[in-house]
């Protein structure tokens, strides 16, 4: 029984901690073909190539 209720309350709670990660100003960001995304400047940048 006390099993249940732990494994009950976990699978009830890791969507809440899955979602709350989210939280923070994480963006899924798409840049255009010939621009990657710079995490430092904020922004979509040209590719450089060496």
């Amino acid at each position: 029984m006390f099993k249940s209720v732990i494994c009950a309350v976990f699978l009830t709670a890791l969507p809440v901690i899955g979602y709350a990660s989210c939280f923070g100003g994480h963006q899924a960001m798409s840049c255009a073909e010939g621009t990657v995304w710079d995490q430092a400047a904020g922004a979509c940048v040209e590719r450089t190539t060496s």
